[in-house]
C-alpha cells in the first residue's frame, strides 16, 4: 500500500504520510471508488469505457481495485503450483495481474492495455521494486492483433477485463471465446490461461458460457472445475459459481473500504484456469484410480444449516449435486464435513443416494476426507 499511495500522490502531485491517506485524500478516493463500484456493478455503464484515463478514477482504481485484483491473482497463481517464466497480461490497467505474475516468479512480463496513463503507472510500480515490465498499447475491442509475432507464453492472464469486451454485442460470448482461443494458442506446453472476473451473477454466468465454448473447442479446465462437460451451473438461471478466499486487507485499504461504505471481508471472484489445447483434464480418472466407491467433489456453495442437517453443493467429475448430512448421522468418520468451506476439495467413501434422487446423503459410516483446501495446487492434492 505505501507504494500505491506514493504512486497516487505522484499522479496528483501532492504530499502526505507514506502509510495512510489524509482525510481529504480519503474522501476523494472514496468518491471515486463508489463511482467505479456503481458503474461496474449496477447497470454497468462504465463497462468497456475508458475510465482509467480519468485521473480521479484511475487514482481510486489504484488504491482499491488494484490491491484487491492483485490479491485475487496471487491466490489463483498460487493454485497453479509452478513458476511461470514469460507472462502476458491482457487488459492490464495499472498492472495488478502483471505484478502478481512478477511476484510469482515470472522473469518476463508484458502488459497490454488501451490506456497509456494506466500502463505508465504499471511501469512505475514495477520499477519501484526494481523490476522491468514491458507495456504496449492494445485494444481487443478494435480487433487489434496480439503482439509478439509467434512468441509463446507460459502464462496469459486476463483480470476483470473479459466481461468488459463487447458487452453490448449479442455475440459477446462467442467473441470472447475466440479471443481466449487465440490467447490459449500462444501458450507453451504446460502453460495456463488465467481468467478472473467479478463474482456477479451476470459476469460469472457469461464466464461459464465462455468456459463451455472453450471446452467445446477441445480445451481442458485446470481449475477450479472437475466436471469435464458443460457447466452444470448453467442448467438453471438462478445458479452461478464463484470462489471465496479469506482475506485481511491492510489498514490503509480498510480505511478506504469503510469510507466508501463497502464491505470486503473476503476475496470473492470467478475464475478459470485453461490448459493449452490437447492437454488432458487433470480431474479425469481421479475417482476411478481410488477404487471402491470414492467420489470427489469441490464445494461450490456456502454452507446451508437448518432442519437438523448440514448441506453444501458439490461439483465433481460426476456433476453438480447437493450433499447433506443430518445431525443424527454425525460421526468421527464424517466430522471433516463440518469444516468444509467454499472451494475445498473433498472425497466421500460410502455415501448414499438421497431420498427421491436429490443428491447425496452422508450417513454415519461415510468417510469424509479433505483432499485439498481452497487454492491448493492441484498437482499436490493428496487424493
Amino acid at each position: 500500500m505505501p507504494r500505491l499511495i506514493a504512486a497516487f500522490r505522484r499522479l496528483r502531485r501532492s504530499k502526505g504520510p507514506s502509510d495512510r491517506l489524509t482525510r481529504e485524500e480519503l474522501e476523494l478516493v472514496a468518491r471515486g471508488v463508489r463511482r467505479l463500484s456503481e458503474g461496474l456493478t449496477r447497470g454497468r455503464p462504465l463497462a468497456g469505457q475508458s475510465y482509467l484515463d480519468h485521473p480521479s478514477l484511475l487514482g481510486a482504481y489504484l488504491l482499491y481495485f488494484w490491491p484487491v485484483s492483485y490479491a485475487q491473482a496471487a491466490e489463483v497463481l498460487r493454485e497453479l503450483g509452478n513458476r511461470p517464466r514469460a507472462a502476458l497480461d491482457i487488459a492490464s490497467g495499472p498492472g495488478p495481474m502483471a505484478m502478481a505474475a512478477l511476484d510469482a516468479g515470472a522473469s518476463e512480463v508484458t502488459a497490454l492495455d488501451r490506456s497509456e496513463r494506466a500502463l505508465g503507472l504499471a511501469r512505475e510500480l514495477a520499477g519501484s521494486i526494481g523490476r522491468s515490465l514491458t507495456t504496449r498499447l492494445w485494444d481487443a475491442s478494435r480487433g487489434d492483433g496480439l503482439p509478439g509475432g509467434g512468441q509463446a507464453w507460459s502464462l496469459v492472464t486476463v483480470g476483470h477485463g473479459l466481461n468488459e469486451l463487447w458487452s453490448d454485442a449479442e455475440d459477446r460470448v462467442e467473441r470472447r471465446a475466440r479471443l481466449c482461443e487465440a490467447l490459449a494458442g500462444r501458450l507453451r506446453k504446460g502453460g495456463a490461461l488465467v481468467l478472473i472476473e467479478p463474482a456477479l451473477r451476470p459476469t460469472t454466468r457469461e464466464l461459464l458460457e465462455v468456459r463451455d465454448a472453450m471446452v467445446g473447442r477441445g480445451f481442458a479446465v485446470r481449475a477450479p472445475c472437475l466436471f469435464p462437460g458443460g457447466c452444470p451451473a448453467l442448467e438453471r438461471e438462478v445458479d452461478w459459481c464463484h470462489a471465496q478466499r479469506a482475506w485481511h486487507p491492510p489498514e490503509a485499504l480498510s480505511d478506504i473500504i469503510s469510507a466508501a461504505g463497502l464491505h470486503k471481508d473476503a476475496l470473492k471472484m470467478s475464475y478459470l484456469v485453461l490448459a493449452p489445447k490437447g492437454e488432458p483434464w487433470p480431474s479425469v480418472g481421479l475417482e476411478s484410480r481410488q477404487g471402491g466407491d470414492t467420489r470427489l467433489f469441490r464445494v461450490v456453495s456456502e454452507t446451508f444449516e437448518g432442519h437438523q442437517r448440514r448441506r453444501v453443493i458439490g461439483c465433481g467429475p460426476e456433476g453438480r449435486l447437493p450433499i447433506a448430512r443430518s445431525d443424527g448421522a454425525r460421526s468421527e468418520a464424517n466430522a471433516t464435513f463440518d469444516r468444509l468451506e467454499r472451494g475445498d476439495l473433498f472425497a466421500l467413501d460410502g455415501a448414499m443416494p438421497a431420498a427421491a434422487g436429490d443428491g447425496i446423503k452422508i450417513i454415519e459410516s461415510t468417510q469424509v476426507r479433505l483432499v485439498a483446501e481452497a487454492g491448493e495446487p492441484f498437482e499436490r492434492q493428496r487424493i
